[in-house]
């Protein structure tokens, strides 16, 4: 590996908004190595045999069907991908478990289920738990013999998880703590045998507790009625003088948000990995639909308007993919050096999920509102019998709403993918002041002309490193004129994060197309250079608009007009004809009859 490549492996979270990445770094999912393909093909046999005949049987939640569903996974291991061997697991790495996520995510309330009981059920007493907590507990997670769950949400404590009512005070005899109070929205909460519970103990140190269902004065409420996900078992959960033994606390005590925060990094990958896997099924859906239904004696598939839909679901989803498994690779290569450092198994994926929050937050975004497009437009394409619950998409649709609002709401991972950002420069982890300056300096400059690189893909990796200015100008700016008051401006803080967001996918998708064109040769994937182009052509107006809303929020006179200058030079990209790369994309979803890409 050269100097050039090694350096640019190992990015920090956040350093893609000031340096390139080379194409020959990042992971695409074309590089899926066999066994990684047959877990995917795994997975998707599991949902197709054992989940979707049962689809109806689970949104009554029939008592029993979804822990059977849990432990025939947990027989097929796909309940502990990533679980180390000297627990029961198959310590597969992190881009493998984040296949599995995929491959299950398009099984409705099945896929939160067993999202959670892998995810938030599962990990935190494997990262955190002493010894003889993992060694109690993660064999029979792992199995599927007991289902986990995660209680962290109050009624009154959604967002703000550190200001939590429920209690715990020590026993008289120094041998338990006495729980007190509720938790509510716990996913998995009706049969689940193992909680990771936060409390708070003497009043102020929030602290996790693993409680085990039996525990007396332990008790559950009934089932919520959702809007989706509605064979999922959501329920309340309440602590009256709950005896947990001393020797289950989890971690340190008064150190409970650390396990809650870093458990939510790899939980919001996850989803938008899930969100990815439920995406392409819809998709899939709806073009099989769009074939076959005829309106004016033709399928409506033929129409442009529809294909016009369905070429826009593909590109978002392919998209997303390839943002998703570039961040990913960062966490897996990450965590590689670290356990090469000599940090413990726990410690060091913790560290490389942490080290890419930034890019966890976004990706938590984008997966949602990807999911939550594709299934508005599915139905859409269904017309009046998508509306009806006979058909798949119906159901696809109401289930898709919760994920912009569990694992921190979307506003939440907004306002934290610039904050992290800003508290990285501060802190001198990210060096942002440097480039920041030089777009300025840049502003008040001629812009050069000539000497135009002519090689492939020069133009769109123009683009994108303008972007990168585009967003350094504005943040820049924001910070400089609005100081300490900037937290308060949260309305600027979510335009920042849409342009970051809007950045990093876009770049991902030309990074793949790069190494694309370096496999396989420009010819055969057209239809991936068509979806890259379409979408960064696309992002540049949304970057645009993002920008101006900030700037107009706090500049003013020359200095707005300036700045209005140097954001139109920087999302100024050529004339590209959409219609016609979209016309493409969807002869090919139609000629394969599903997502193909």
């Amino acid at each position: 590996m050269s100097a050039a490549t090694q350096q640019n492996a190992s990015l920090k979270g956040g350093e893609w908004l000031i340096r390139e990445t080379n194409p020959i770094d990042v992971f695409i999912p074309e590089d899926f190595n066999e066994e990684q393909k047959m877990v995917m093909d795994m997975c998707e046999q599991f949902l197709d045999t054992e989940v979707y005949p049962m689809l109806d049987r689970i949104d009554k939640l029939e008592p029993g069907l979804m822990p059977s569903l849990l432990e025939k996974a947990g027989e097929q291991g796909l309940l502990s991908t990533s679980f180390p061997e000297e627990y029961g697991g198959l310590g597969k790495d992190f881009i493998t478990s984040t296949i599995v996520n995929e491959g299950l995510g398009g099984g409705h309330s099945f896929s939160v289920a067993i999202a959670a009981h892998t995810g938030i059920g599962s990990l935190p007493i494997l990262y955190f738990g002493t010894e003889e907590q993992k060694r109690k507990y993660i064999p029979k997670l792992a199995s599927g013999e007991w289902k986990g769950a995660y209680g962290l949400t109050e009624p009154n404590s959604g967002s703000d998880a550190l200001g939590a009512k429920t209690s715990a005070k020590l026993s008289d005899d120094g041998k338990h703590y006495m729980l007190n109070g509720q938790k509510c929205w716990i996913t998995n909460g009706g049969f689940a045998d193992v909680y990771t519970v936060f409390a708070k103990i003497d009043g102020d140190k929030f602290t996790a507790f693993i409680v085990e269902r039996g525990f007396e004065g332990f008790t559950q409420g009934p089932e919520e009625h959702k809007m989706g996900i509605k064979g999922s078992s959501t329920v309340q959960l309440y602590f009256q003088d709950c005896k947990v033994p001393v020797e289950n606390v989890l971690g340190e005590i008064g150190k409970g948000h650390v396990i809650a925060f870093n458990i939510l990094n790899i939980g919001r990958l996850k989803l938008c990995a899930a969100a990815l896997g439920g995406s392409k099924r819809a998709a899939t859906t709806s073009i099989q639909y769009a074939a076959t239904r005829e309106q004016f004696k033709m399928p409506i598939a033929k129409f442009g308007a529809i294909k016009h839909k369905l070429a826009e679901m593909a590109i978002r989803i392919w998209v997303g993919e390839s943002a998703l498994y570039r961040a990913a690779k960062s966490i897996d290569q990450k965590e590689s050096e670290l356990l090469a450092a000599g940090d413990p198994f726990a410690k060091a994926l913790l560290g490389a999920a942490e080290e890419y929050a930034i890019e966890c937050a976004m990706l938590k975004v984008f997966g949602s509102e990807m999911l939550d497009f594709v299934v508005d437009e599915g139905v859409q394409v269904h017309g009046g019998n998508g509306y009806s619950d006979e058909y798949l998409i119906s159901r696809a649709y109401r289930d898709s709403r919760i994920n912009r609002i569990y694992e921190g709401t979307n506003e939440i991972n907004r306002l934290l993918t610039v904050d992290m950002v800003l508290k990285r420069a501060m802190k001198g982890n990210l060096d942002l002041m440097g480039p920041a300056m030089a777009v300025q300096k840049e502003l008040m400059s001629i812009p050069e002309f000539g000497n135009e690189d002519e090689t492939l893909f020069a133009k769109e990796r123009k683009y994108i490193a303008n972007f990168k200015k585009a967003i350094l100008m504005t943040a820049g700016a924001a910070v400089q004129k609005l100081m300490m008051q900037l937290e308060k401006e949260q309305e600027v803080l979510m335009n920042i994060a849409d342009m970051a967001i809007e950045i990093y996918h876009s770049e991902s998708a030309l990074l793949r197309v790069m190494k694309l064109v370096d496999q396989k040769g420009e010819a055969s994937v057209g239809a991936e250079i068509d979806m890259m182009r379409t979408y960064i052509y696309d992002a540049a107006d949304k970057i645009n608009k993002a920008g101006k809303d900030a700037l107009n929020s706090f500049a003013e006179g020359d200095e707005l007009r300036m700045m209005h200058i140097g954001l139109k030079r920087f999302t100024k990209v050529d004339p590209f004809n959409t219609k016609e790369a979209r016309r493409r994309i969807s002869a090919k979803l139609l000629e394969a009859n599903k997502y193909c890409f």
